[in-house]
């Protein structure tokens, strides 16, 4: 398969890229500014990286103009905002709505083309368990993936008669940059409150990816990958 994965410089996005890659598919990610990163992850995987900020229709036009068609799309590419609401300006809720709500608005057009062309595809979307419960201190970011679970919902409906399907995951508390501002003890916690009795890596994630990407009698699903935090 063709996979294009967003946000593939790191975290999540990279175990993907590092999953896909050794399953043998051809791999192409998006990234937006980490360069040294996505050169690292290209360099140790063959996938080829596209500098492009999702959250600009434009630029990711462009990108698939170089693209072409894919089988699959995992719109990974995600930021977070913590902090009070009251706190969160004006700019910083646009923005971080831009890059997780719109930013899978521009890739699934880009998509659709090649998607409609051969009546079939594969997207898979990121969302959180925030979004599925929401998290104080994080109201914009929750705001964001709540989003995200409702727009795959309807993109599976939508989509569903072209032969494309739409599924999410909901990861939990994952070992990546966005927990760089997390202290220990309370990333201790969590891992004491899953079920499994410890936190995510970014590879729990990349495989329950790679489940959706070849399940074909499933569509328009939400699959937590939370350790049981939340049931």
């Amino acid at each position: 398969m063709r996979i294009l994965i967003t946000g593939g410089s790191r975290g999540i996005g990279a175990a993907a890229v590092e999953l896909f890659t050794a399953k043998g598919h051809e791999v192409l990610f998006l990234y937006e500014k980490e360069h040294a990163a996505a050169q690292a992850v290209s360099q140790k995987t063959g996938a080829k990286a596209i500098c492009c900020d999702v959250a600009d229709g434009q630029a990711v036009q462009a990108a698939f103009e170089k693209i072409g068609s894919v089988d699959g799309l995992i719109c990974n590419a995600g930021i977070c905002q913590y902090g009070l609401m009251s706190q969160t300006t004006e700019e910083q809720w646009d923005r971080i709505f831009d890059v997780n709500v719109k930013g899978i608005y521009h890739c699934v057009n880009g998509a659709m083309p090649g998607f409609l062309q051969k009546q079939s595809g594969c997207v898979i979307t990121v969302s959180s368990m925030w979004g599925q419960v929401g998290a104080s201190c994080e109201v914009a970011y929750s705001a964001t993936k709540g989003a995200v679970i409702a727009l795959t919902k309807a993109l599976a409906q939508e989509l569903g008669p072209c032969g494309v399907r739409v599924n999410c995951v909901a990861p939990g508390v994952i070992l990546t940059d966005m927990c760089g501002n997390v202290a220990q003890e309370t990333l201790d916690q969590m891992a004491q409150d899953a079920l499994v009795g410890r936190n995510g890596t970014p590879m729990d994630v990349a495989k329950a990816m790679e489940y959706l990407l070849e399940a074909d009698f499933v569509t328009g699903q939400v699959l937590p990958v939370n350790g049981g935090y939340v049931i």
